[in-house]
């Protein structure tokens, strides 16, 4: 697969059509459940998120928030 070429196909898509690809082929990355590799750094950082969490369960925002704020911000 020459991936300039495939690039170049991809970029003469629409923006919905482009946006289908990339979750379909999120979905197949998925679907293979694989595990990226990470750094050392990123497990402590995940750590520590994680027991950050653990420690204040109500200091979460529903990703309905989120977009609520996102929406109502000037």
């Amino acid at each position: 697969m020459n991936m300039t070429t495939t690039l170049a196909e991809i970029s003469s898509l629409s923006v919905d059509d482009r946006i289908k690809l990339v979750q379909a082929i999120w979905d197949t990355i998925a679907a293979d459940q694989t595990h990226p590799n990470l750094t050392e750094a990123q497990k402590k950082d995940l750590d520590r998120r994680v027991a950050q969490l653990d420690d204040s369960p109500d200091q979460v925002l529903a990703w309905e928030e989120i977009k609520r704020g996102l929406r109502d911000d000037p």
